[in-house]
């Protein structure tokens, strides 16, 4: 058994990853820390918790964290780093937070501020070459939710060669999860629900340079994309439309093709039949992807459609996901492609 540790417990993305930790069959939940909310009970922060109830936060401190084999951390973005260097050097840990994950300095004081940590081996195992570095690593930068839908739809595609790279386009909408437990006053109920709206529009999402590090390695040159994000009115969820223009000759068959030939035999992603587009509801308490494509002749453009829940596949499910590669257990251990529904 493999004994784990968590910061951030009292977050939606720390709660979401107890809950499927508390369901794993290798893995023992060890100190669970937080940060204002230490010394309250898990059924105080996450009353859906029922079977860790009656378990305490405690402080998040290196020396709390460290009486564990694997450290999970689930802090806002910018803690991580300061934290890290004070756990032993050999200690595994998967930081679901950005810390990690730019190994631009200059993207990273662009889009963050402040200084930088420096970047860890990338955790989105279904990209070309991943899960062996993965497997390999202590030290693992879970990706982003957004970066993990956009990443999975045109990865393969700029592979094959099939789309030009400087032209991609995204436009996503996520669930208010996705923008954490700080009660903030565009989160309220009365603003959210019956609309719709769009935040930090013309290439200023902290996600963008994320994106474009990771499929850059996947077209094997520069790539740009234009990211507009849009806040829905639902709790969790990301569903991203990616389109880019198709090079010459390029049929809607070779679009499937790549696609298929790149998940057909993932457990975690999942190209739809044709015909049939992606809801964010059927993925919603999973750690699926799914995706479907269609080729616009009119504009000679590609569509790609991809769904996660953006606390599963795009947070917890997908550090998990991680976790199982980096201890040897089964990749999917601990972890469902079933959504809940309604």
């Amino acid at each position: 058994m493999t004994r784990v540790s968590l910061a951030g417990a009292s977050g939606y993305a720390g709660g979401e990853l107890l809950r499927l930790l508390s369901g794993h069959p290798e893995f023992v939940i060890g100190p669970i820390a937080a940060g204002g909310k230490a010394g309250m009970s898990v059924a105080e922060v996450h009353p859906q918790l029922g079977s860790l109830g009656n378990r305490v936060l405690s402080e998040t401190t290196a020396d709390v964290l460290s009486d564990a084999d694997l450290v999970f951390l689930a802090l806002p973005h910018g803690e991580s780093a300061a934290l890290v260097e004070q756990l032993p050097a050999g200690l595994r840990v998967v930081d679901l937070g950005a810390d990690f994950r730019l190994a631009s300095e200059s993207a990273w004081a662009t889009y963050y501020g402040g200084s930088h940590a420096g970047s860890w081996v990338y955790g989105l195992p279904e990209l070309p070459g991943q899960r062996a570095r993965i497997a390999a690593a202590t030290r693992l930068a879970n990706p982003g939710c957004y970066a993990t839908s956009v990443e999975l739809a045109f990865a393969p595609l700029l592979s094959a060669g099939l789309i030009d790279p400087l032209a991609l386009v995204v436009v996503a909408a996520s669930g208010t999860s996705g923008a954490g437990r700080k009660p903030t006053e565009s989160l309220l109920a009365s603003q959210v629900m019956g609309s719709m709206s769009a935040y930090k529009v013309g290439g200023v999402h902290q996600h963008t340079p994320e994106i474009e590090q990771q499929l850059s390695l996947a077209a094997g040159g520069e790539v740009r994309v234009s990211f507009t994000p849009l806040l829905a009115p639902m709790s969790r969820g990301i569903i991203s439309t990616c389109t880019a223009q198709v090079l010459g000759g390029v049929t809607e068959s070779d679009l499937r093709d790549a696609l298929h030939g790149a998940y057909d035999a993932e457990v975690f992603v999942q190209l739809l039949a044709p015909g049939t587009w992606p809801q964010t509801s059927s993925v919603s308490g999973s750690n699926l992807a799914q995706l479907q494509v269609s080729l616009d002749a009119h504009s000679g453009r590609v569509v790609i459609v991809s769904v996660i829940d953006n606390l599963g596949k795009g947070a917890a499910g997908q550090a998990l996901q991680n976790a199982n590669i980096i201890t040897g257990l089964p990749e999917g251990a601990g972890l469902s492609t079933n959504g809940v529904a309604p």
